[in-house]
């Protein structure tokens, strides 16, 4: 793709994407390298709540392992793109939650490859949204031919606070090897009705109940980030905004 041409909604990856948003970020900078070494650990978090694009290649080298967490919560539009690498013995780790709510439109994309055998990717991600919002996820695993043993799974669910609101949701394979163990799980609802009249019989005011439940359902995302503790009091702030 050559700097001048913005994509369009033909393109998979852009199918649900912002276009006139798009249009007046590009070009985009290049992405964002990682490369963690052999042996290596690697942890990160990464807040989007202003609006912005964001891409980033990661190459996580034999026997090391990588954890990413992510909060997409800014802006009318926000997307996070990742493009992993996983070799020999690799363990790569995605917790992410999008949270809008208004017009806003948020995406995760990622595509993790499993280029050599014996790696394995979990990825966890949650979407709260209300309003008119747009929230989508779109994951690709690919298993290259030679890349036996491998391990991967994808938990993808979305929670609509208001029939308007929109959530997209594409888990997918792409597998070449045969000895591998693949599973990916999507799920789109809403707040559980029965759940909320208990809370709210207990003496929770209804805006309570509510944030004390979507944020049972997004805490999870969060464990074992370095930074947990302040992505949960932005998750709950937010979750506050749509409440």
């Amino acid at each position: 793709m050559s700097a001048a041409s913005v994509p369009t909604r033909h393109e998979e990856a852009w199918r649900y994407s912002d276009m006139e948003a798009l249009t007046r970020l590009w070009p985009l900078p290049a992405p964002e390298s990682i490369v963690v070494p052999a042996g290596g650990d690697f942890k990160r978090a990464i807040i989007q709540d202003e609006g912005a694009i964001r891409q980033i290649d990661m190459s996580v080298g034999k026997g090391a392992t990588a954890s990413l967490h992510i909060l997409n919560i800014g802006g009318a539009y926000g997307r996070i793109e990742l493009n992993v690498t996983l070799h020999e013995g690799a363990d790569f780790a995605l917790g992410a939650a999008q949270i809008g709510g208004g017009e806003q439109n948020l995406e995760i994309v990622t595509t993790v490859t499993h280029a050599e055998p014996g790696a394995t990717s979990r990825q966890v991600v949650r979407s709260v949204l209300g309003g008119t919002a747009t929230g989508t996820y779109l994951g690709k695993v690919a298993v290259a031919r030679d890349a036996q043993q491998t391990d991967s799974e994808q938990d993808v669910k979305a929670m609509l606070l208001d029939r308007s609101a929109t959530a997209n949701a594409k888990p997918e394979l792409e597998i070449f090897a045969d000895d591998v163990k693949c599973a990916h799980g999507c799920a789109i609802g809403e707040l559980d009705a029965m759940a909320l009249y208990y809370l709210q019989s207990r003496g929770l005011p209804p805006s309570e109940a509510k944030k004390l439940m979507l944020q049972a359902f997004v805490a999870g995302v969060f464990e074992g980030a370095e930074d947990a503790e302040a992505l949960q009091a932005l998750a709950l702030a937010k979750l506050g905004e749509l409440v």
